[in-house]
């Protein structure tokens, strides 16, 4: 079972982190979509609900863009993953059904419940501030990864890193 974002929760984090990034100074779409591999045309679509929900600041004009509107260390990962993806609910029965008696809860239930509540507390406890400092360590190899559980498949960066 993989629990994965979505296109939009993808790239809206991705879209954050470039944000988180760049401390303040506003980016434009083309510089956020090459640095982060999201299409350009895309990607108003989905800093939209980020501007609506007062996460990131849009300035219209030659020197407009896109900055983050409050600090990255006070927007968390859980609340751009609701925007852009929905309420993070563990409400639904993970075996999709069985006998009828089971009713409101089932044998799995409880833990099913606990795992959705972990997953939210450690998203909720991630800052873009540390997405950022983790992404400037990966850029600049001086991320520790010995001991960490690293993807089965090594992910290849298309982004192009601003110079």
């Amino acid at each position: 079972m993989q629990v994965t974002l979505g296109r939009k929760g993808d790239y809206a984090v991705r879209a954050m982190i470039a944000l988180a990034r760049a401390e303040g100074e506003r980016r434009k779409v083309r510089q956020i979509a090459s640095t982060m591999d999201i299409p350009a045309r895309y990607l108003p679509q989905i800093v939209a609900p980020l501007v609506k929900a007062g996460l990131v600041q849009a300035t219209a004009g030659p020197d407009g863009g896109y900055a983050l509107a409050r600090d990255a260390g006070e927007i968390t990962l859980l609340e751009v993953v609701e925007l852009s993806e929905g309420p993070l609910a563990g409400d639904r029965c993970m075996l999709a059904g069985g006998p009828c008696d089971w009713g409101p809860v089932c044998p799995a239930h409880d833990t099913w419940s606990r795992a959705y509540e972990a997953l939210a507390a450690e998203l909720r406890r991630t800052t873009f501030a540390d997405l950022a400092r983790i992404d400037a360590l990966i850029e600049a190899g001086r991320f520790p990864v010995a001991g960490r559980k690293l993807h089965s498949t090594p992910v290849e960066r298309r982004g192009v890193r601003e110079a």
